[in-house]
């Protein structure tokens, strides 16, 4: 499904189901810090995923089995509260 200004709905998601997220930033040991608080108490796995050409910038997965899309939402929002990540998507 492609999620546009044409389409009427949001993607129907069944719960539980694995999530995962990708995250950006400047920093990887604090980035990891981050995902493991971010998803504590649930079931995760963590990957290195890509450095930028001049090493400035780092990505990581976080793959999160969630419960709900509250769940979802929220390990999300989490992630995003940090300073060294730049990006979650």
């Amino acid at each position: 499904m492609i999620l546009d200004d044409k389409t009427p709905r949001k993607p129907d998601i069944e719960y539980p189901t694995q999530w995962e997220y990708k995250i950006i930033g400047d920093n990887v040991e604090k980035m990891v810090e981050a995902a493991e608080k971010a998803a504590e108490g649930m079931q995760y796995d963590i990957t290195a995923s890509n450095i930028s050409k001049k090493g400035n910038y780092f990505s990581i997965n976080l793959k999160v089995n969630v419960e709900s899309e509250e769940a979802r939402n929220l390990v999300y929002q989490n992630l995003e509260g940090y300073e060294n990540i730049k990006m979650v998507l």
